[in-house]
């Protein structure tokens, strides 16, 4: 059964569903490249894994209930002259990180496989504040070498990844920068009700690029992912949008 949307399905933002939508997708990502791409190229997983820190408003914080005494009279035995001090501590919350394993593809050619390009399909680590650095670092890595980047932004809300200029309107986006045309990228833009669009993956500037279709990649996630019997309609989409358009995800989910 297909999703209710004609592109994106703003259900799947779902903390529950999201890990394993991001998972199934880049993996049929990488089957739709592999039917496209010449011979002497291949497409291959590979995984990231980043320790991020977990605000402290979605943690169970547990308050110690701790005291400790001091007994001034050092070596003598207690008595009813003994001072005994109480302290109370101060009670402040732990850090605590989670580990996100972040899967991406990687486009390389033979017979050296040479890195020529990396797939990104953004997480909603890579878009808060404790996440985005880590992300950037490795991003600002790829994009010193001579490596195409190319980030998929599925995801309706969070902070954008940054860019010298502002984005054009839309809902999501996906950035190709490619590494003979530093320091600019190509933004493709687009809106929730609209079809998920095909982009350009590119390769090495003597094979051209190759198109992909996300919203063919996204219909396969979205059926052997089986979200349709899993994904709660009836309730709110997990998002925040504005009044027009949350009236419209809230009747094309019925």
């Amino acid at each position: 059964m297909p999703s209710p949307f004609p592109g994106m399905d703003p259900y799947l933002e779902d903390p529950a569903f999201w890990p394993d939508f991001h998972a199934t997708f880049v993996n049929y990502w990488r089957e739709e490249l592999a039917a496209c791409l010449p011979d002497h190229y291949e497409a291959r997983l590979d995984e990231q894994v980043n320790l991020v820190q977990i605000p402290a408003e979605k943690t169970k914080r547990i308050r110690a209930d701790v005291s400790v005494t001091r007994d001034d009279a050092v070596g003598s035995a207690p008595g009813p002259s003994a001072v005994v001090a109480t302290l109370e501590p101060t009670t402040v919350p732990l850090l605590i990180e989670e580990e996100i394993r972040h899967t991406y593809i990687e486009i390389l050619r033979r017979p050296d496989r040479t890195l020529v390009a990396v797939l990104e399909l953004l997480s909603p680590a890579n878009k808060t504040p404790l996440g985005q650095g880590q992300y950037l670092d490795k991003r600002n890595a790829v994009l010193r070498q001579e490596v195409h980047l190319v980030e998929v932004d599925l995801l309706f809300g969070g902070r954008r990844l940054p860019l010298d200029a502002p984005y054009p309107a839309g809902d999501y986006f996906a950035l190709v920068a490619r590494f003979d045309r530093r320091w600019n990228c190509d933004v493709y833009a687009w809106r929730v009700r609209d079809r998920l669009p095909t982009i350009p993956i590119p390769l090495l500037p003597e094979d051209g690029e190759v198109g992909v279709d996300l919203a063919a990649v996204f219909a396969t996630a979205y059926e052997r992912g089986r979200y349709a019997r899993s994904l709660d309609y009836a309730a709110a989409a997990p998002i925040s949008a504005e009044a027009e358009t949350a009236a419209w995800i809230a009747q094309k989910a019925k």
